[in-house]
């Protein structure tokens, strides 16, 4: 008899011990995610990665991405990163310019597909198969390569480090994207038949 109650108190000691320690447990686990997420960093909103669009001194993404624009991300954006390209992309300015794109204009309905086409257009006299970064450029000497479209461009540099292509000067050089190398023209890189395609109608006057 007495060994029964023995037996009856340890096996209500050891079902307590248990759910005692359930408890603890439980409380434990719930302490540990309530101070995790109190201690959560804060991302903030449109935070960009940091190899993007960089210059080679490491400078101001931000900077970068508003002298390349949305019609220049659309070209980059059409290349593999992994890949060596140098793309002499028209600047924001020059894609309104030139090629009267809007931002909020030409990116919109019907008008997309046609963009589209004219940006892929200008990419193919814009890109080089190949790594040219400013520095392989002499001053005062010419390279010439041909685009991805066969089309030929006349590489100077200018005595302040501004490369000038087929007339037209950077107003940036050797941005960074992957292994695509950028330079940012004051103006559109094109051949005359398509230059006079997308010149306005001036008939009129």
């Amino acid at each position: 008899m007495e060994l029964s109650k023995k037996k009856m108190r340890i096996g209500h000691f050891s079902k307590n011990s248990i759910a005692f320690v359930c408890i603890v447990v439980s409380v434990c686990c719930l302490f540990v995610v309530f101070i995790s997420m109190l201690r959560l960093p804060e991302v903030p909103v449109g935070s960009r990665s940091v190899g993007l669009y960089q210059t080679a001194t490491m400078g101001r993404v931000s900077e970068n991405e508003k002298f390349i624009g949305r019609f220049g991300g659309m070209m980059i954006e059409m290349l593999p990163e992994d890949l060596a390209f140098t793309v002499f992309v028209p600047s924001q300015k020059a894609f309104e310019r030139d090629l009267r794109l809007q931002v909020n204009d030409s990116l919109v309905g019907e008008k997309m597909n046609d963009t589209y086409a004219i940006v892929s257009r200008v990419m193919g006299f814009s890109a080089v198969p190949r790594t040219l970064s400013s520095v392989m450029v002499p001053v005062g000497g010419e390279v010439s390569y041909d685009s991805i479209s066969g089309f030929p461009l006349y590489v100077t540099k200018d005595i302040d480090g501004m490369l000038v292509v087929n007339r037209i000067r950077s107003e940036r050089v050797d941005l960074r994207k992957g292994e695509i190398v950028l330079h940012v023209m004051d103006g559109v890189i094109m051949d005359a038949e398509f230059e006079q395609s997308v010149q306005p109608d001036n008939s009129e006057e």
